[in-house]
């Protein structure tokens, strides 16, 4: 009971720290909801598209390129301004319907179609194939009119009519894309693979940052004082550990709702997901523990902390995918705890893994948790001795 009275004021202490409190809750929140921001508007190819020479045939094509589903375009009134816009970043690509457009086709001329791309983009073949395909579509009606004009079935504009009629009363194709090969090494997509390293990355650097609550408690006095009553120190050990482990347990939930509330995140098989989860807060508290302990006053560990938490975070696959670095760096990383998390979160996102899956993963992570907590544990009772 010493241990959990101990926990439940050290609780309400930190709880009430409104500097903790924003890094704890809103700060991740925050970063959570501008990356899902971030990946919502990078899913849509913004493409701007330049009418040299407004005719029947070109301004159709305009209206079937506005008109397809993974297209937003907008107007704009030169190949010049198109670059810019290019160059800014405001679109992701650019189509330029030529002067003469309509005249080539109707007389049967090829008529090349410009579509601007800067190579940096990352949508820039997704945007090609859109409009690969929409294009497509409108030369086969323009194909299928000059036919049936050829063949004297009434006037060109008459036969384009039917034909754009016919093609939208044929049922599209459906296309379904299936992973065959479940092993591969794919990361999970999007807000997929960001969630869970966001969750990883800020349980650790707010538990490093929180040892800070652990010194206030020795500089109040607070552990002498429950030393002076029948206390024995590993209760207060104990006290401490469950403190730190309720709020990086709390914190991970907290990121977890967010994704899966906010952004639709599936986290994978349930049990498994919440045994990393809570393996992952054992790290965070022990780290959080050895923080307190080594650093000696709350500035040191409110400042020194969340910069170790970070570099580890790069190290580890937080902030880019570990598999996009130098062989020698992604070994590197997997001295860090982060990068074994990261692994088994992609297990489980990305090839549907299941407890038995990450079982690995969870034995090196444990190995980190009593590594962690047991240095923790022996320089808290040292400090508590000693006192």
């Amino acid at each position: 009971m010493t241990a959990v009275a101990l926990a439940g004021a050290e609780l309400r202490r930190v709880l009430r720290d409104r500097t903790f409190l924003f890094f704890m809750v809103l700060l991740p929140v925050l970063i959570i909801l501008l990356i899902g921001i971030t990946i919502s508007s990078n899913e849509e190819i913004r493409v701007g598209v330049v009418n040299e020479e407004p005719a029947a045939l070109s301004s159709q094509l305009v209206r079937d390129l506005d008109r397809d589903v993974a297209l937003s375009t907008e107007s704009v009134d030169s190949r010049a301004d198109a670059v810019a816009a290019l160059r800014r970043g405001q679109i992701s690509a650019a189509v330029v319907i030529p002067a003469g457009f309509d005249s080539g086709l109707r007389s049967g001329q090829d008529v090349e179609l410009p579509v601007l791309t800067p190579t940096s983009a990352e949508n820039s073949q997704a945007a090609l194939s859109a409009i690969s395909a929409v294009v497509g579509q409108h030369a086969a009606a323009v194909q299928a009119a000059r036919f049936a004009t050829a063949q004297g079935q009434r006037a060109f504009a008459d036969n384009l009519a039917a034909a754009t009629r016919l093609q939208a009363d044929e049922p599209a194709v459906p296309l379904r894309t299936e992973v065959v090969d479940s092993a591969s090494d794919y990361l999970p997509l999007g807000f997929s693979y960001s969630a869970p390293t966001m969750l990883v990355l800020f349980v650790f650097i707010n538990a490093l940052a929180g040892g800070a609550a652990m010194i206030q408690t020795r500089q109040y006095g607070i552990l002498s004082r429950a030393l002076a009553a029948p206390t024995r120190p590993r209760q207060l050990v104990l006290g401490e550990t469950l403190c730190y482990l309720a709020l990086t347990v709390g914190q991970a939930a907290l990121i977890v709702a967010v994704g899966a509330l906010l952004f639709g995140v599936d986290w994978g098989n349930p049990v498994a997901a919440a045994a990393l989860v809570l393996v992952w807060a054992m790290v965070g508290t022990g780290a959080g523990m050895l923080s307190g302990t080594l650093f000696r006053t709350p500035e040191q560990a409110g400042a020194i902390g969340p910069a170790i938490g970070i570099a580890f975070g790069m190290l580890g696959g937080c902030m880019w995918p570990l598999e996009i670095v130098p062989e020698g760096v992604r070994v590197l990383g997997h001295i860090t705890p982060h990068a074994w998390a990261v692994d088994a979160w992609v297990e489980l996102l990305s090839r549907g893994g299941g407890l038995p899956d990450i079982a690995g993963y969870l034995g090196i992570l444990a190995l980190y948790a009593v590594v962690l907590f047991t240095l923790a544990s022996l320089r808290l009772r040292r400090s508590l001795v000693t006192a």
